[in-house]
C-alpha cells in the first residue's frame, strides 16, 4: 500500500472517530438490519432442525394410515380392529397401532373440569408413539372393555391439583362414565404424534368405541419393517385394504415424506424471514448513505486540503468508501452477535436446541460489507468530484 493509500485508511478511521455521535447512529441502523437477517435465518434453521428431531424421535419408519370414501375428512371409513391389526402380516409392516380420537370434557374427582382428548388405543401405541409411563402402567389388550385409562401429564397435573396425591386408582368422569386411572405418562413434546399425549386420556380401544361410537376406528399408526421404502409400504397397504374394503381410498403419510416436504417448506420459510430482515438492513444502508453525504458536506475544506497536497480523485473516493465499508462491517459484526443472542433467547423460551447458523453469520457479514460498498459509492463519488478550489474556499 502506497503512502496515499495508507493516508486514505488513516483519514477514514479518523473521520469516523471524529464524528462519534453520527457514527453511532449509523451503526445502530446496520446493527438492527444485520441482527434481523441473522436471527431470522438462524431461527428458521433451528425450527427446521427441531421439527426433524421430533420426527426422528418417533422414527423415520413411521406411517399414518387413514381410509376415506373421498378426499374430505368427514368421509372416513370405519376399520374393523382385527383388519387394522392384520397389516402386520404384510412384508413391509412390522407393527400397527390403530386408535380412535375424540374431544372430551373431563371431570376430575367431581371438582375440576379439564379439556382432554379421549384416545382409544391398543398396547402397541406405547411403543409406536414413543410414550413413556411415569407411574403405573399403560392400558393393555387384557383390559378388554374395562373402564381403565392411562392419562397424559396435563391430566395428571389436574388430578394432583384436585387432591389426588396418589394417581393410581383416581377417578375421571367423562359424561356419565367413570374411568379409573391405572397409569400416567411423562410429559412429551406434541411433535409429530397424531395427538397431544399430554392431554390424552387413553383407554382400551374397545372401551373407546363403546364410549364414543360416533368416532369409530378410522386411522392407525404403523411402523415399517427394516429396509422397507415408504413407497413400497404404501403400495402394500393400498392393495391390502383395497381387497377388503373396495370403496376405500387409502391415504398413507410417511415420516420420510413429511420430512422431505418440511425441508422444502422450511427453506422457503427461511428465505421469507431473510427477506423481511433485509428490509431493516436496507433502511440501515440508507442511513449510512445519509451519514456519509453529511460527512462530505461538512468536510469540504479537508477534501480541498488533501487535493492540494496531491491526493487524486480516486484517493478521496477510496477514503470515503473505506469509511462506509468500515462502518458497515463494524455494524455487521455487532449485528451478527446481536442476532445470535436473539436466536439464543428464542431457543431458551421455546426449549429448542440452540445452534449457530454458519450460513446466516456469513450472509450477515457479506451483506453488511456489500451494503457499505453499495451505499457508500455515491457519497464517495460526490466527495471525489468536489472542485479543490471551491472546497478550499468553503469555511
Amino acid at each position: 500500500m502506497n503512502l496515499l493509500g495508507r493516508a486514505s485508511v488513516s483519514e477514514a478511521l479518523s473521520g469516523l472517530l471524529a464524528a462519534k455521535q453520527r457514527t453511532a447512529l449509523a451503526l445502530i441502523g446496520i446493527v438492527i438490519g444485520v441482527a434481523s437477517v441473522c436471527s431470522m435465518i438462524s431461527v428458521g434453521g433451528i425450527a427446521r432442525n427441531e421439527a426433524v428431531r421430533q420426527f426422528e424421535e418417533l422414527g423415520t419408519d413411521m406411517l399414518k394410515v387413514t381410509l376415506r370414501r373421498g378426499s374430505r375428512a368427514d368421509e372416513q371409513i370405519w376399520i374393523p380392529i382385527d383388519m387394522a391389526e392384520g397389516i402386520t402380516d404384510l412384508d413391509g409392516i412390522r407393527a400397527s397401532a390403530p386408535y380412535t380420537a375424540s374431544g372430551a370434557e373431563t371431570i376430575v374427582e367431581g371438582k375440576k373440569k379439564v379439556k382432554g382428548m379421549l384416545i382409544g388405543a391398543t398396547e402397541t401405541m406405547e411403543e409406536l408413539a414413543r410414550l413413556k409411563v411415569a407411574t403405573g402402567r399403560f392400558v393393555s389388550t387384557f383390559d378388554g372393555k374395562q373402564h381403565y385409562c392411562t392419562v397424559g401429564a396435563t391430566i395428571a397435573k389436574a388430578l394432583r391439583e384436585a387432591g389426588n396425591d396418589e394417581l393410581i386408582g383416581a377417578s375421571i368422569g367423562i359424561g356419565d362414565v367413570i374411568l379409573t386411572v391405572v397409569g400416567a405418562l411423562e410429559r412429551s413434546p406434541t411433535g409429530q404424534r397424531p395427538f397431544d399425549p399430554n392431554e390424552a386420556i387413553i383407554v382400551p380401544i374397545e372401551t373407546a368405541v363403546r364410549l364414543a361410537p360416533q368416532t369409530g376406528l378410522r386411522e392407525m399408526m404403523a411402523r415399517m419393517s427394516k429396509g422397507t421404502d415408504y413407497r413400497d409400504a404404501t403400495i402394500q397397504l393400498v392393495e391390502y385394504f383395497g381387497e377388503r374394503i373396495p370403496q376405500a381410498r387409502v391415504h398413507v403419510r410417511s415420516a420420510e415424506e413429511l420430512i422431505e416436504q418440511m425441508h422444502r417448506q422450511m427453506r422457503l420459510y427461511t428465505l421469507l424471514l431473510g427477506a423481511v430482515g433485509s428490509i431493516s438492513l436496507l433502511v440501515g444502508g440508507i442511513g449510512v448513505m445519509n451519514v456519509m453525504l453529511v460527512a462530505v458536506a461538512e468536510r469540504r475544506n479537508e477534501i480541498g486540503v488533501r487535493r492540494a497536497l496531491g491526493a487524486r480523485q480516486r484517493d478521496i473516493q477510496a477514503q470515503f468508501l473505506i469509511e462506509a465499508v468500515t462502518l458497515s462491517l463494524l455494524g455487521g459484526l455487532i449485528g451478527v452477535i446481536a442476532g445470535a443472542a436473539a436466536a439464543y433467547g428464542i431457543c431458551r423460551y421455546t426449549g429448542w436446541e440452540f445452534t449457530i447458523s454458519a450460513g446466516g453469520t456469513a450472509l450477515g457479514t457479506v451483506v453488511a460489507g456489500g451494503a457499505g460498498i453499495f451505499f457508500g459509492i455515491y457519497p464517495a463519488y460526490q466527495a471525489a468530484r468536489l472542485n479543490p478550489v471551491a472546497a478550499l474556499s468553503s469555511t
